[in-house]
């Protein structure tokens, strides 16, 4: 078939050249131009005078009349081929047949050697035409193939209108649109007629219904719905060897989460246990998942390796080696990926297959994986991402909100940075800390203390003694003599900075530096101090829970203004608009006095108060449920068994819902949302079937901000957390009716403040992209609706009703 557009015919062009035969086609060319180069300037370089410089080439030519015949018999050659290939560019692809002609073609380049140039040129001469000849056999032969195609499938290739397949005719029209953008969809014969298009919507992808005509009894090679196989139950492990194995050696960094992860074991055992019990042995499927640590792969360039002995940060190795052992204790069927070799064996990725789609479907139900490793499979399964993205989790350490993920949004509204932006669910995002609702918190675990330790900890404090949250010399530099001279008046100050040989200058003379300690002994160290004071920063990291979790008071500063991606090095680029108030917002909100206490710096007075206050105040060891091992695989236990981000949600449609009546279930024109008693919120109509939905619609509050705030504080002010899952409930005019908002029009637009609605405008606008439903979103002109949920205690991740 041919093109219909200069694009078309350069991308068909470059996804030839990607077969093996054109590479050994074009090499011949250029041995045949070097030859020409070689002739011209004068013959063989061994041919040099003694006198001359070795850069000085002899004017004289062997044999130069026969040599200039041969040369012209190769540049007309040459055209012949030239006006052949651009001919060949033309068509749609070469058959098998075609290639492996191709290859003999080309294979005969190897088998001459003869022993003088002349005779080289003139076999290569003769070698050029016979495979002009053949080449000119392809070209008739795919011309009648083609002919032979546009015969059968002649008024076969209209759209159809499928039910079954409700996309079909949008991703023709992208399609149509598009279909240059990526050299792959040319290697599955796409020329940029509609037929080329039905048939990989149906083929490969699986937009669109299979095509009558065409021939399905070779191996298909379309993502085909297979019978599911019988569900496993996942049961509770508590023998961690086999995961052990599977981490791997090799690295500073794996020998670190290996570690962790002995350390640890009992605990993991104990939580599996009590879970199990509040399950009642509940059915639970087990799961085939793949993690692909992307951070750590030689291909994103594992910066964090070689700094685990120096200090450097350790985080995210302590969230990732928590996410292994969550899964593997949880029963799932877990595989381990530390680089791209082994993400391509798992996912059954050919080498060397650049950016094309995988053609069949996902082994794996589930892939956990980072930012690295979501453009490392971008890059080696292409297209396929798109189709199996609803299966990834991001393990994301600060978040990314809606307007960020978005990726044409991001773009048109100046939130694009060189994260996000992959268009996923946002609650696909998976976080350290409870940033943000819109994304889902996995968190960590911190060591859990039994009653003995408890009593030992607190018999054996010593009251003067702080210790200070900064293990690179960096962190010590400008800024910090002012308050470390305050705290040495009262305390014994002891630090932890890696040094090599000599003590790092940075570090003040009075500090009692440790050097970087192991983790047991850092743990013995923390359980006799009566401080933990921060630099602020890090942000963000365990060690403050570490702290508090041995009996320690954590003292952080204040920041004024608050830090954020808009005034901040540190978060310039990241897929957040986040304002950080403090070192550990978590410690500040959810723990908070006396266990931590955040002050300004920079105003001596106030800092000195908190540390004679902190030297009164006795506090006992304390962790939140959510960061202990139970907690954690409870949370991840609940992901795993009901977020279906593959299963379609379509927008709530309140004329559709079955209202359950008195009289033999007839309808009833009944409010979808009704006032909660002790409460400005309004709540699910109990006598309104809810559709599945999961947190539960029975969780629902619904609430309106104030202009300029956002659902996160909406909700946070009630004693409440904002759902995202909820937003399509909401984002309808029965809402807005119940809530008695005075709307003289109502629009649907795109835009991540929405639903919401003007005062002083009597405008309302209600989402029309579900992936900008945003509880981070706030605009100083609009009051937001939001969907507000309860949460467990002690588990804001999940509601009561979660589990």
């Amino acid at each position: 078939m041919i093109t219909g557009s200069t694009d078309g015919k350069i991308m068909v062009r470059r996804c030839l050249v990607t077969f093996k035969p054109f590479r050994i086609f074009l090499v011949g060319i250029g041995f045949f131009s070097l030859c020409f180069l070689m002739t011209s300037l004068g013959g063989q370089f061994s041919a040099k005078r003694l006198g001359d410089s070795p850069f000085t080439i002899r004017t004289e030519v062997l044999g130069g009349v026969e040599s200039r015949g041969v040369l012209r018999k190769i540049s007309d050659m040459l055209e012949v081929i030239l006006k052949r290939m651009d001919s060949l560019s033309k068509l749609d692809n070469t058959s098998t047949t075609d290639a492996r002609r191709l290859d003999e073609l080309t294979s005969a380049i190897n088998r001459f050697q003869p022993a003088s140039l002349v005779e080289r040129i003139q076999a290569i001469a003769q070698n050029v035409s016979n495979m002009a000849n053949r080449v000119e056999q392809i070209l008739q032969n795919s011309i009648v193939q083609g002919r032979a195609m546009r015969d059968v499938t002649s008024g076969q290739c209209e759209v159809p209108r499928d039910p079954r397949f409700p996309e079909c005719p949008g991703k023709v029209d992208w399609m149509r649109a598009r279909w240059t953008s990526d050299p792959c969809y040319a290697f599955y014969g796409v020329d940029g007629s509609d037929c080329s298009f039905l048939v990989y919507l149906s083929e490969v992808e699986w937009f669109c219904p299979p095509l009558a005509w065409r021939n399905h009894s070779s191996t298909p090679t379309q993502y085909v719905l297979q019978p599911k196989a019988p569900k496993r139950q996942a049961a509770f492990r508590t023998d961690l060897s086999v995961l052990l194995d599977q981490v791997g050696a090799g690295k500073e960094s794996l020998s670190f989460m290996k570690r962790r992860i002995r350390r640890l074991a009992q605990q993991w055992a104990t939580a599996a246990n009590r879970l199990d019990a509040k399950l009642e042995q509940r059915w639970r499927d087990q799961k085939k998942i793949l993690v692909h640590v992307g951070f750590l792969t030689e291909e994103s360039g594992d910066v964090f390796s070689p700094k685990v002995l120096k200090g450097g940060p350790l985080g995210e190795m302590v969230q990732w080696a928590d996410i292994l052992t969550a899964l593997h204790v949880l029963g799932h069927n877990l595989k381990i990926s530390m680089s791209v070799k082994e993400l391509q064996g798992f996912l059954g990725v050919p080498p060397g297959r650049g950016s094309c789609p995988l053609t069949g479907p996902l082994p794996f139900d589930l892939i956990y994986t980072d930012y690295h490793g979501m453009q490392q499979m971008k890059q080696h399964m292409g297209l396929s991402l798109k189709k199996h993205k609803c299966h990834i989790r991001v393990i994301d350490t600060f978040g990314t909100e809606p307007a960020y993920n978005h990726e044409e949004y991001a773009t048109l509204h100046g939130y694009r940075t060189n994260w996000g932006y992959w268009n996923l669910n946002a609650r696909q995002y998976m976080t350290m800390f409870p940033h943000t609702p819109d994304n889902s918190f996995m968190g960590f675990v911190s060591e859990e203390l039994n009653e003995t330790e408890k009593r030992s900890i607190q018999q054996n404090k010593v009251n003067n003694m702080a210790v200070v949250y900064g293990k690179e010399a960096s962190m010590w530099k400008q800024g910090k003599e002012g308050f470390l001279q305050i705290l040495h008046r009262y305390m014994e100050v002891h630090g932890t900075v890696y040094y090599e040989t000599q003590r790092p200058p940075e570090v003040p003379a009075f500090v009692k530096n440790h050097g970087l300690l192991p983790q047991h002994e850092l743990q013995q160290l923390l359980r006799k101090a009566k401080l933990f004071i921060g630099f602020g920063f890090p942000y963000e990291g365990p060690a403050p829970l570490e702290a508090i979790a041995n009996g320690c008071i954590f003292l952080q500063p204040k920041f004024h203004p608050p830090h954020s991606s808009l005034n901040h090095e540190f978060f310039r680029g990241k897929p957040t608009s986040r304002e950080v108030s403090s070192q550990h917002p978590y410690a500040e909100q959810y723990i908070s006095r006396p266990h931590v206490m955040t002050v300004d710096y920079n105003n001596s007075l106030e800092f000195d108060s908190a540390i004679r206050e902190i030297m009164r105040t006795k506090v006992e060891p304390y962790l939140p449920y959510e960061y202990t091992c139970e907690g954690m695989l409870e949370r991840v236990h609940a992901y795993i068994q009901h977020q279906d981000f593959c299963a379609l949600e379509p927008p709530f449609m309140p004329a559709n819902l079955s209202r359950q009546g008195s009289a033999g279930g007839s309808r009833i024109t009944g409010p979808l949302f009704v006032p909660l008693p002790n409460s400005t919120a309004l709540g699910w109509a109990s006598n309104v079937t809810a559709p599945p939905a999961w947190p539960p619609l029975s969780s629902l509050r619904l609430l309106v901000s104030q202009e300029g705030q956002s659902c996160v504080e909406a909700c946070h002010s009630d004693g409440l957390v904002c759902e995202p899952a909820h937003f399509r409930f909401i984002n309808n005019k029965e809402a807005l009716r119940r809530l008695e908002v005075q709307c003289e029009v109502v629009d649907s637009e795109i835009n991540h403040i929405l639903p919401a609605f003007s005062v002083v405008r009597r405008e309302c606008g209600l989402q029309r992209e579900p992936l900008l439903f945003s509880c981070a979103g706030y605009s100083p002109k609009y009051r937001r609706l939001c969907p507000c949920r309860d949460f467990r205690h002690g588990q804001v991740a999940l509601c009561r009703d979660c589990l």
